[in-house]
């Protein structure tokens, strides 16, 4: 499955590590942070009848997203502050993030579900715009986490970024030119 992501600014970065000593109560601290705009799944991808190859899978997806991007503007986000999920759809909770706002992510969001099959729990209407910072463990340390002052930050996204989670990598970066 690859996820197409948000590249974070490095204030983004910055925040994450400054509450680093707060995150250590959780099971697992997010040392790469990334902001997903869609999860796409190698079997959802035209490969001209042959079994879905890694290398074949990433050509068909940057031809799919061509003319879904073609005239998509760059994306405004604004780090809200912090929230958390208590429950997660997928994995242990608690999950601690940065809060994102974007109506033009949002936006995009549900165009690429129309492409492309919602995860279900976490795409589609349950989406929920967020760099996550750490999940499991200590929920008594979200309390104290939240209450932490995040200052906002803003920035214009003016590309997206295909990630492959095999190789732990960017595989492809596509541009948003409006």
């Amino acid at each position: 499955m690859f996820s197409l992501n948000v590249p974070v600014p490095p204030a983004v970065e910055r925040i994450a590590d400054d509450l680093h000593p707060q995150l250590i109560p959780f099971d697992r601290v997010r040392e790469r942070h990334t902001l997903v705009c869609k999860r796409i799944g190698v079997g959802d991808l035209p490969v001209a009848g042959r079994a879905p190859h890694k290398d074949r899978a990433l050509a068909a997806l940057r031809e799919e997203l061509r003319p879904l991007l073609a005239g998509t503007a760059p994306i405004d986000l604004r780090i809200a502050g912090l929230d958390a999920f208590e429950r997660p759809a997928q994995g242990p909770g608690p999950v601690v993030y940065l809060a994102v706002e974007s109506d033009a992510l949002r936006r995009l969001h549900r165009r690429l579900c129309g492409a492309f099959d919602p995860v279900e729990g976490i795409e589609g209407d349950d989406y929920v715009p967020h760099v996550t910072l750490a999940r499991g463990g200590d929920r008594d340390a979200v309390e104290g986490l939240l209450a932490a002052d995040v200052d906002p930050v803003t920035w214009t996204a003016t590309e997206l970024d295909v990630y492959d989670p095999e190789f732990r990598e960017v595989a492809a970066t596509v541009p948003l030119r409006g």
